[in-house]
């Protein structure tokens, strides 16, 4: 159904970050961003804390779902299994959302795909990503160019989707990049659409010491380049206008 663009969507942002991970503010300031609105027109939801229960899908239009900090989808922790089974269940309600990263590989594993840890072939930085051939056909991606850049900052991967997930991009070192839940509004990428090449060069200049060894010789070297994914930071305000107009199914 449409959803008159004259009516403030109540959009919750659910995070898996410790207070005090200071990618925790940045990543709601970088969703709100990308979106043209004010902080205040996303709700954070502390999926380690909260009950994840009827009142996300009750009390809220929209879902966004950003990164981890710490923590990872294969954890043995409650709360991250709550967390992934809260995406597997947004997917069979039908529920608008859009997932980045974390939330990514959560879907993948919540719907019983398989998510592994692969440091090795870990991405941090500006990756180029190549759309699918399903991409061509799908309402949100048919427009992005068949090669672009996005922000990413992984070292778990998706290995393998589940039934009833379209393929949507890849990059060489990982095959699953972006996926939408046949026929329904939820779409969620490995990469980070909320994020700008200024907000990658900030965070890893800031985790460089702790991270440095994850992060590639060449994007070292380019920190002072230009590296911007226009087209990766559009498909969040995309996907508003697209399920605002009744067009995701």
């Amino acid at each position: 159904m449409p959803h008159s663009s004259a009516t403030p969507l109540r959009i919750a942002l659910l995070q898996a970050r410790n207070p005090g991970d200071p990618a925790r503010d940045d990543e709601h300031r970088a969703f709100a961003a990308r979106l043209g609105l004010p902080e205040e027109a996303l709700t954070p939801v502390d999926a380690l804390s909260a009950s994840l229960g009827d009142s996300l899908f009750r009390d809220f239009d929209l879902l966004l779902v950003g990164g981890s900090g710490e923590y990872s989808v294969l954890d043995d922790h409650p709360a991250i299994q709550r967390f992934n089974a809260t995406l597997a269940e947004a997917a069979q309600r039908g529920f608008p959302t859009f997932a980045s990263c974390f939330g990514f590989q959560a879907l993948v594993l919540g719907l019983g795909g398989e998510v592994i840890h692969d440091e090795p072939q870990a991405e941090v930085g500006a990756f180029w990503l190549e759309r699918s051939e399903e991409a061509a056909h799908d309402p949100l991606f048919a427009t992005m160019p068949t090669r672009f850049l996005a922000q990413l900052g992984h070292k778990d991967r998706a290995t393998r989707l589940p039934d009833g997930l379209v393929h949507l991009a890849a990059s060489p070192r990982c095959p699953f990049q972006a996926v939408r839940v046949a026929g329904k509004p939820i779409y969620a990428t490995q990469f980070h659409p909320e994020m700008t090449w200024d907000d990658t060069r900030s965070r890893i200049r800031r985790y460089l010491d702790l991270y440095g060894h994850l992060v590639p010789d060449e994007v070292k070297a380019n920190l002072d380049g230009d590296m911007s994914s226009p087209e990766a930071n559009d498909l969040l305000p995309r996907f508003v206008a697209l399920y605002r107009a009744g067009e995701l199914g």
